[in-house]
């Protein structure tokens, strides 16, 4: 099976989860990780199946991953397909379902594609490497959500354990008929 992993990322956490997803897939599939910046450059028809991942910045996803699934959403529509969400909210366990992620939930409402799987990573707080502006901004925020405020620290909170969970079932997804 010949799996696309597409991925928008910030600081790059999110790539970061999509190598590890698509190391778990290496055994039976080909995989290839590409910035969703760079995926107007490629042949999707070559892809079986595909896996979107996407960070949260200031409540928002970024605009190129709107504008992928607009330009190819019947692509989407006709393949196998995953989503996986990327936010410093799920940092809390209450908030890592897609159920239970506002941002997610918000995200699932307003898209015209389905995705065939669903899932909600914590990311990392990596304060040394921010701008001024965005060290300051999230700082702010993890101040009134009760996170980590030390600027010279970073923190990884994405669960692995999780992460290798959701590979693994997306590594059953092979065809939208054969869906659980």
């Amino acid at each position: 099976m010949h799996t696309l992993i597409l991925y928008s990322t910030h600081d790059g956490q999110t790539l970061k989860i999509a190598r590890f997803i698509a190391g778990r897939l290496a055994g039976n599939d080909t995989c290839e990780v590409v910035d969703l910046g760079q995926a107007g450059q490629i042949d999707l028809l070559r892809y079986d199946r595909v896996l979107i991942g996407a960070a949260i910045r200031y409540g928002h996803f970024a605009a190129e991953l709107h504008d992928f699934i607009k330009q190819h959403l019947a692509w989407l529509n006709q393949r196998p397909s995953a989503f996986f969400a990327v936010n410093l909210t799920a940092r809390k366990a209450d908030k890592r379902t897609p159920q239970t992620n506002a941002y997610t939930r918000k995200f699932l409402a307003a898209t015209p594609w389905r995705p065939d799987r669903c899932a909600v990573f914590a990311g990392a707080l990596r304060y040394p490497r921010y701008r001024w502006l965005d060290r300051i901004m999230i700082q702010l925020i993890m101040r009134m959500t009760g996170g980590e405020t030390d600027s010279s620290k970073e923190v990884e909170y994405t669960d692995w354990q999780q992460v290798g969970a959701f590979a693994q079932d997306f590594a059953g997804l092979t065809s939208k008929s054969g869906l659980k």
